[in-house]
């Protein structure tokens, strides 16, 4: 189970969490062992399912797009790069850019999605396997904008050999304040990670909600309230505890791999994922799945586990096939190197 804890006090100078470490380890995956952090509930304001941009009552969920269906496309998952495309029929954005462009854009042409119909990129964090190739992207197709907190920006420009231009597409963003981009409505809500403002996204589009939460040490009290709204869910389990104690990583950092500020480890995700399971939640993607640390049968079957252990029946594999989609809730490991193909989301 899930340990409470008290957010550790942020500290913006640490070095991320693979930089600067023995050359043998560069690379390597991250994996971490996660604790929920404590809830924190302001007297005398409203209850917390009230609140969403500092306190108001303005609600994402409320848009007036009306869409059948989203399209969903992951073109890599894990420390070695971090890409995802969510559209619907008229427009779509890309989650991250730490998968090389040429790649990106040949899959989506290979979809039939045009880059007419990406107009921007979120970025969750100033990891290199997350940013790697925003510049290029946006210096290539010119009519994309790149939304990130000015403080991401700041930590992306300071650890990485990359334009001043850059700022030419960016369009501040800030955590618990909704903004549109194409027909989605989105919000940024802080995580707790080894980055620079680290930002989950809740993510609206009429009647289907999304939430994107990558690399995170910790479920955090604003994580949870936003994760318990999807219909679809893409949420981490880094590693395996097991693999990680035995594994080759030194102590320092296994340590810091266990540490709130790193990343979530399949015991802690299943628990949490069968807390939260209603028939609301219909599908479950797992990323940045570590390498060393993990593999997907191993994460998959923790979590199918912990998702049969509250009665439902059938687990689906994401397959699509009829019998996959007999079952209340689909559930797939994203791969660490090649693109998923094209996931409709009803």
């Amino acid at each position: 189970m899930a340990r409470y804890k008290k957010r550790p006090s942020f500290q913006p100078g640490l070095p991320g969490l693979f930089d600067d470490i023995d050359s043998s380890f560069r690379g390597a995956d991250e994996a971490f062992e996660v604790r929920r952090a404590p809830k924190e509930e302001p007297s005398g304001e409203k209850p917390r399912q009230e609140l969403w941009a500092d306190g108001d009552a303005f609600s994402p969920l409320e848009t007036s797009a009306t869409v059948d269906r989203l399209q969903f496309i992951s073109f890599g998952s894990g420390s070695s790069g971090n890409c995802a495309y969510l559209g619907d029929d008229q427009s779509g954005f890309l989650i991250d850019a730490g998968i090389d462009d040429t790649k990106v854009v040949a899959e989506l042409q290979r979809n039939g999605i045009d880059m007419r119909k990406v107009s921007g990129i979120i970025l969750t964090h100033d990891h290199s396997d997350h940013v790697r190739y925003v510049y290029k992207l946006v210096r290539k197709y010119r009519h994309m904008e790149i939304f990130c907190t000015p403080k991401t920006l700041n930590g992306l420009l300071r650890r990485h050999a990359i334009s001043n231009r850059i700022k030419d597409y960016h369009r501040a963003i800030y955590k618990e304040h909704p903004f549109k981009l194409g027909n989605f409505t989105l919000l940024a809500f802080e995580v707790q990670h080894d980055g620079t403002d680290n930002a989950g996204f809740y993510i609206t589009n009429g009647r289907h909600h999304m939430v994107v939460a990558t690399d995170l040490g910790c479920i955090s009290d604003r994580a949870d309230f936003y994760m318990r709204q999807a219909n679809y869910l893409m949420i981490e389990a880094n590693y395996d505890e097991t693999m990680l104690t035995t594994g080759p990583y030194p102590e320092y950092l296994k340590a810091r791999i266990r540490n709130d500020n790193g990343h979530l480890n399949n015991e802690v995700t299943a628990s949490y994922l069968a807390g939260i399971l209603t028939p609301n939640l219909r599908q479950i993607f797992l990323c940045h799945l570590s390498h060393e640390n993990n593999t997907p049968e191993i994460a998959l079957r923790a979590v199918e586990q912990a998702l049969l252990s509250t009665g439902i029946t059938a687990v689906g594999d994401g397959s699509g096939s009829p019998t996959a989609l007999l079952a209340p809730v689909q559930l797939m490991a994203l791969p660490r190197f090649t693109p998923t193909g094209l996931i409709t989301l009803r």
